[in-house]
């Protein structure tokens, strides 16, 4: 009896679950930052990003794309992070752990479409994955939460070894570089492209014409710092999310490189013909700059968009956050942090009632100028101004 072979059976196609469909123009990146520079709207992300914090939803969300496709896990579960909620919140569709193939499947420039939880080319599905509504971020933030107190150990733990790593930077300054711009006895403004940071830096407004703070923008920092009308004087960081401009403004440069001395972001500015310090240090770059302030003598520092508490420490999701609470032990009373100073000092007067007042109140002087007893007195001299302007106008085109 012959038996014949039996052809192999591909794998089932995924099947769309009901949900929105989009097309559009793909960008892909596996850095979220460096994907929303180039990002327009009606575009579809595709990003590799576990646990998406909220600044880089706020970016995605502020470049209103059409969907938003995650190769990884959006919410992992090892802690509450805030991303997802507020991609979702804003109406764009997110589809998460479609798995790493989808960032060479995908090509960028290419026009693809999103049906529900699966990423077409055509009528040819691409990847599949989950796609979260407001419903399942909040069981899954639920689920998280559960698994807090065992990032709050980690986040112990590095603390502890970043004590041990930079005890002498953190304690006497060992290590700290010198600098052209002077900070001795000054205000110090530290600009981060973080949590509110257009919001404060609106806010701030009034403080900056009074005290002229020396500003200080951390990498992005230094183009938020241009885009509200002033100019950095100092650029800190790794120099991978600040534009050319910036870098080309006249600011002082300081790279922020790896505690062994290696400084990627050398390279780029080598390239572009700028001279920089370097400061090795471990933790953020964030960190770097207000231990350059603290050290040089800054008399206040002000920060702006810079993470102030243990929620925005673990949404960052990196263990150096950690250092950024022992640098702000370090800093102490000089550190002021301009978050929610938008929220708490927002006037709640609208432009209509202040129109309405001044209105009300030109009405009553009017009033009272007709009322009173010296009203023909007023209006001669009204009267003899007026024949005045009209006499010099007339003198001049006799």
């Amino acid at each position: 009896m012959r038996m014949t072979a039996r052809a192999p059976q591909r794998p089932a196609e995924p099947e769309p679950l009901p949900g929105p469909a989009a097309g559009g123009i793909v960008r892909v990146d596996r850095r979220t930052k460096n994907l929303t520079k180039r990002l327009q709207a009606g575009e579809i992300a595709v990003i590799d990003h576990q646990d998406i914090d909220r600044v880089a939803a706020e970016g995605l969300v502020a470049c209103r794309p059409a969907a938003v496709v995650n190769a990884s896990a959006s919410i992992s579960g090892r802690y509450p992070n805030l991303g997802p909620q507020i991609i979702v919140s804003a109406g764009i569709p997110l589809i998460d752990r479609v798995g790493p193939q989808v960032m060479t499947l995908a090509r960028e420039g290419e026009r693809l479409r999103v049906e529900g939880n699966v990423l077409f080319r055509g009528d040819t599905p691409l990847a599949a994955g989950r796609l979260l509504d407001a419903e399942g971020v909040l069981a899954a933030l639920e689920e998280a939460r559960a698994g807090l107190s065992e990032q709050l150990e980690s986040f112990v733990e590095n603390t502890l070894e970043y004590l041990r790593k930079e005890r002498d930077l953190l304690l006497d300054g060992v290590g700290v570089p010198g600098l052209r711009t002077d900070l001795d006895g000054r205000h110090v403004l530290i600009v981060v492209r973080g949590y509110h940071f257009l919001e404060d830096l609106r806010t701030l407004r009034p403080y900056i014409r009074e005290y002229r703070p020396v500003m200080i923008g951390v990498d992005g920092g230094a183009d938020a710092i241009i885009e509200a009308g002033y100019r950095p004087h100092l650029i800190v960081g790794d120099m991978d999310s600040v534009s050319d401009d910036a870098l080309a403004g006249g600011a002082e440069l300081v790279v922020h490189a790896y505690p062994d001395g290696r400084a990627p972001g050398m390279e780029r500015l080598r390239r572009l013909g700028r001279q920089c310090v370097v400061f090795p240090a471990a933790g953020t770059s964030e960190d770097a700059a207000m231990l350059l302030a603290d050290e040089h003598g800054a008399k206040l520092i002000v920060a702006v968009g810079t993470h102030a508490n243990l929620v925005e420490f673990l949404d960052k999701g990196r263990g150096g956050m950690a250092s950024t609470f022992l640098t702000r032990l370090r800093v102490g009373g000089k550190l002021v942090d301009a978050k929610g100073v938008s929220r708490l000092y927002r006037s709640q007067i609208s432009t209509a009632s202040l129109l309405l007042l001044i209105g009300a109140a030109v009405v009553t002087v009017a009033a009272t100028v007709l009322v009173s007893p010296l009203a023909g007195l007023y209006w001669e001299v009204l009267r003899g101004y007026w024949d005045s302007f009209v006499f010099w106008v007339q003198g001049l085109f006799s």
